[in-house]
């Protein structure tokens, strides 16, 4: 196969082929020729003349003149603010504006209201939607809330000087300086008057007393944990009443329940009136090494025989 034989084409091929060149140079040289010869007409002065005052004619009848190009959009004149008491809950759009603010910004408090919302203090008008800190700032001395619209608990605690009986059970009145309880007597609702002292160390001086017997000292208290030393002055003795401990009856649980005897000294007692008999005075548990002469001067007031 040579070359020749590879860029055969038939008759009717080169036929189409020609014809598609033909028609491409034909068009290609309308193009140059339409564009290299194109002319204007250019007008004169007359006509130049006659197409302005044509705008001119157009433009007034639809725009009313050239004075009707200082447009609201172009030249808006100033407007005045004023500074009134206004109550945002009531006032109108007119009086809303004449304040300064933009006709969108009262178109929400307007939704607002509508909506059922309620300005109660003046602080909740500085939550609308556009007002700036600047505006609230200027316009906070003129926002003077109705009675109306005020909340009815704030309204009664200002305005009412009834007030409800003070729970004294739960809120107890204190002691003033000089007034006293009797530390021997009092319950744990008269304790709670003296201050410094609520319902937890009322129970725990109560429990204290029912398991010494009884005070025999105001400075007892000292041994209850925490206990204010301010609380002090405010306590009296009374009447001493104590439930002594019968040291030759009591078992070791109950010698060790005291508060002022342990473990080793109850089991001592025990112990020592089993070899040697039941205890006559106080003197003979000094002869025991559990105890101290200060646990003996504590116990003393509260041991029977």
């Amino acid at each position: 196969m040579n070359l020749r034989d590879f860029f055969y084409l038939q008759k009717s091929d080169r036929i189409s082929i020609l014809f598609l060149v033909f028609v491409i140079l034909f068009v290609g040289a309308a193009i140059w020729f339409l564009g290299e010869h194109e002319t204007s007409t250019p007008l004169t002065a007359e006509d130049s003349l006659a197409m302005a005052n044509i705008r001119d004619t157009v433009y007034r009848r639809s725009y009313g003149g050239y004075a009707s190009r200082s447009h609201q959009y172009y030249n808006v004149p100033e407007r005045k603010i004023e500074r009134f008491a206004f109550d945002p809950n009531t006032a109108d759009s007119t009086q809303l504006l004449r304040l300064g603010l933009s006709p969108y910004i009262v178109r929400n408090i307007y939704r607002y209201r509508a909506a059922g919302g309620i300005y109660r203090r003046p602080e909740d008008f500085a939550r609308m939607y556009g007002i700036t800190r600047k505006q609230f700032d200027e316009l906070r001395p003129y926002i003077h809330i109705s009675a109306d619209y005020q909340e009815a608990r704030s309204f009664y605690k200002t305005n009412h000087t009834e007030v409800s009986p003070r729970d004294t059970i739960t809120y107890p009145v204190k002691l003033v300086p000089g007034e006293t309880v009797q530390l021997n007597t009092a319950d744990t609702s008269a304790l709670k008057h003296v201050p410094g002292i609520g319902s937890g160390f009322a129970r725990r001086i109560v429990r204290y007393r029912q398991q010494l017997g009884g005070f025999v000292s105001i400075d007892q208290l000292r041994e209850i944990n925490n206990f204010p030393e301010s609380a002090l002055a405010y306590f009296q003795l009374g009447k001493v009443q104590v439930s002594r401990l019968n040291v030759n009856q009591s078992t070791l649980n109950q010698l060790k329940a005291h508060p002022y005897l342990n473990f080793y000294q109850a089991k001592a007692i025990t112990d020592y009136r089993r070899l040697h008999g039941p205890l006559q005075n106080i003197q003979q548990l000094r002869l025991l090494e559990e105890f101290t002469p200060e646990d003996l001067s504590r116990l003393a007031p509260y041991l029977a025989y």
